[in-house]
C-alpha cells in the first residue's frame, strides 16, 4: 500500500483574497489528517501572483497548532536565499514545540523570477555565490550539533537544543539535488509536477548512488505529482483545465490568481501555447479514482517508489478537497 502525502501551494483562486487561501490550507491541512494522508508540506514561492504560501516557516506552525498527527514541513524552504544558521533555528523551534512531526524540505530554486530572488538577497546588487554544498553540509551541523572544530561557527550553539531533529529531505527537479541527496544520505522527493521527464532516471540514480548516514541507512525517495481527481473524468478533465491555463500563463510572464474552469475551457490556445499545455499534462494525473489509482501505481513502479506527494491545484476549493478525497478513498484509507 502507497504512502500518500500533501503538497500545498495555496493557490489563489480568481475571484478570492490571499487570505482566502491561506486559510483554506489550514482548513485543507485537517482533511488531509482526517483521511490519512502522512505529510502536510508547504510550499515557497514568492512574487507569483497565484500562490499566497511565501513563508512555510510560518505556515507549517499553524498547520501543526491545528493538527495532531499528521507530520508538517516544508515542501521547500529555498536555502539559497538563506542563512543556514537562521533555518537551523526556526526548524529547532519547530521541532521542540512539535516533537517528531516536522520536515524540513530543501530546495536549491529561487522559487521566484530572477528579480524577484535578488530582492530576496541581503544585499541585492551582489548576487549570491551559488554554494548550495557548503550550505547543506552547514545546515546539518547547525542541526546535529556536529560542525567541525576548525569551522568558524562551531562554538555557536543552534537553540533551542534538544535530542529530537526534524527529518531532512532535498527537494528537486533535476538530477542536482538527487546527487547531493544520495552523498550526505539524505531522503530525496522528486518534482514530477515541475519537470517530469528523466525523473525515473533521476530518481533512480539517487537510490543506486545513496551513501547510508547516520540519519539514514536506506535511500527513502517519493514522487511531488499533479493530481485532479474527480467522479467522472470529464469531470476532472475540466477542473484541470484552470491549472493547466494557469501554468502556461505562469510560464510566460502572466501572472496572477487560479481561472475558472470556464475562462480555461474558453481560451484561444495558440499551436505553440497547445504544446506547452500538452506538456503540463502528459505529467499529470488526471481522471475518476480507478484511474487516478492506476495512474500513481504505474509511476511508483517506474520510478520505484511507494510514497506520493500529491499537488491538486483547481479553482474551486471543495473540488480540490473531494479530489484529496477521492484518491483516499481509492486506496482505502478512508
Amino acid at each position: 500500500m502507497p504512502t500518500l502525502s500533501v503538497l500545498d501551494q495555496s493557490p489563489i483562486a480568481a475571484g478570492s483574497t490571499p487570505a482566502d487561501a491561506l486559510a483554506r490550507t489550514i482548513e485543507l491541512a485537517k482533511v488531509a489528517e482526517r483521511l490519512g494522508y502522512k505529510r502536510y508540506w508547504l510550499a515557497e514561492h514568492h512574487n507569483s501572483g497565484g500562490l499566497a504560501g511565501s513563508a512555510p516557516e510560518v505556515l507549517i506552525a499553524r498547520v501543526a497548532a491545528e493538527t495532531s498527527r499528521i507530520r508538517v514541513g516544508s515542501g521547500g524552504v529555498m536555502l539559497p536565499h538563506y542563512s543556514a544558521f537562521k533555518v537551523a533555528e526556526v526548524f529547532r523551534v519547530l521541532e521542540t514545540l512539535y516533537p517528531g512531526r516536522i520536515d524540513l524540505g530543501i530546495g536549491r530554486a529561487p522559487g521566484s523570477d530572477q528579480l524577484t530572488a535578488r530582492a530576496l538577497q541581503r544585499v541585492p546588487e551582489a548576487p549570491a555565490p551559488d554554494d548550495f554544498p557548503r550550505q547543506l553540509a552547514e545546515l546539518e551541523g547547525y542541526l546535529a550539533g556536529n560542525l567541525p572544530d576548525e569551522h568558524p561557527f562551531a562554538r555557536v550553539a543552534v537553540m533551542p537544543t534538544g535530542a529530537g531533529m526534524p527529518e531532512l529531505w532535498l527537494l528537486g527537479s533535476s538530477d542536482y539535488s538527487a546527487a547531493y541527496a544520495a552523498h550526505y544520505g539524505h531522503a530525496f522527493s522528486f518534482a514530477h509536477f515541475i519537470s517530469g521527464g528523466g525523473g525515473e532516471q533521476v530518481v533512480r540514480a539517487y537510490q543506486d548512488h545513496f551513501r547510508p548516514s547516520a540519519r539514514l541507512k536506506q535511500p527513502q525517495a517519493s514522487v511531488g505529482v499533479s493530481v485532479t481527481c474527480a467522479e467522472t473524468e470529464a469531470e476532472a478533465r475540466r477542473l484541470a483545465a484552470s491549472r493547466e491555463l494557469w501554468r502556461l500563463r505562469l510560464h510566460t510572464g502572466r501572472i496572477g490568481p487560479i481561472p475558472t474552469p470556464e475562462e480555461a475551457l474558453a481560451y484561444d490556445y495558440s499551436p505553440v501555447e497547445r504544446r506547452m499545455v500538452a506538456q503540463t499534462r502528459a505529467g499529470s494525473i488526471v481522471g475518476d479514482p480507478a484511474q487516478v489509482k492506476a495512474g500513481l501505481l504505474a509511476m511508483g513502479e517506474r520510478y520505484r517508489v511507494d510514497e506520493f506527494v500529491i499537488v491538486t491545484v483547481v479553482h474551486d476549493y471543495d473540488a480540490r478537497v473531494r479530489s484529496y478525497e477521492l484518491v483516499a478513498q481509492a486506496f482505502g484509507f478512508v
